[in-house]
């Protein structure tokens, strides 16, 4: 199995959990501001943990990205957004394939799938990035 494929995978699974969340998410930005909240919190409990640290870059630029995109500064396909939404629900969500409280599986869990959907929109995740430098 190619990295590509089992990326795939993993994001089609996560998908399968979350995805009607995701897509009712979308519409409500009260929620997305909830959800944001709640990584935010996620990270300040356990980022301290190695593991942790490690989806700190991207999780922040997900929220970035969701951020500009709900007050209309930069925005996402809806694709993209969809996607961006399913890192964050999975991410902060205790019950996934592999719940948080198992320790490193569970964090090594939600780094797979958030990594996969970085990898999947690096171009869009780009154009974000570029576009921000040009804000400063």
């Amino acid at each position: 199995m190619t990295i590509q494929s089992k990326a795939s995978e993993t994001i089609e699974r996560a998908k399968a959990m979350f995805g009607k969340q995701v897509d009712a998410l979308g519409k409500q930005k009260e929620k997305v501001t909830e959800l944001i909240a709640g990584v935010g919190n996620k990270l300040i409990r356990f980022g301290d943990n190695p593991r942790v640290k490690k989806l700190i870059e991207p999780v922040s630029v997900l929220i970035r990205m969701v951020k500009a995109h709900f007050n209309g500064s930069h925005k996402l396909t809806n694709s993209t957004l969809g996607l961006v939404l399913l890192a964050l629900v999975y991410f902060v969500s205790p019950l996934d394939v592999i719940p948080d409280f198992l320790g490193f599986f569970g964090f090594a869990d939600d780094l797979s799938v958030v990594l996969a959907i970085y990898a999947k929109i690096k171009d869009e995740i780009d154009t974000f990035l570029d576009w921000e430098r040009t804000q400063i």
